[in-house]
């Protein structure tokens, strides 16, 4: 089993494949591939959002704990 990209690496790698296929393409909204890249790309963005939350709410409700 291959080991699982990190989701930096994964939204880097993805935003990468959207400008390249945008590039290529003429007309990038209306191609199926790039409309699931970009799906793909927000998907994993909108999951960094949400750790970043889940730490920040962890660390607040850490630090009013030892209050």
């Amino acid at each position: 089993m291959a080991k699982r990209r990190s989701l930096q690496e994964d939204t880097v790698a993805l935003s990468k494949k959207v400008k390249e296929a945008s590039a290529k393409s003429e007309n990038p909204e209306g191609n199926a591939a790039i409309r699931s890249l970009r799906k793909r790309l927000k998907r994993t963005q909108r999951k960094i959002r949400h750790a970043k939350q889940r730490e920040a709410t962890r660390t607040t409700k850490k630090a009013d704990a030892k209050k």
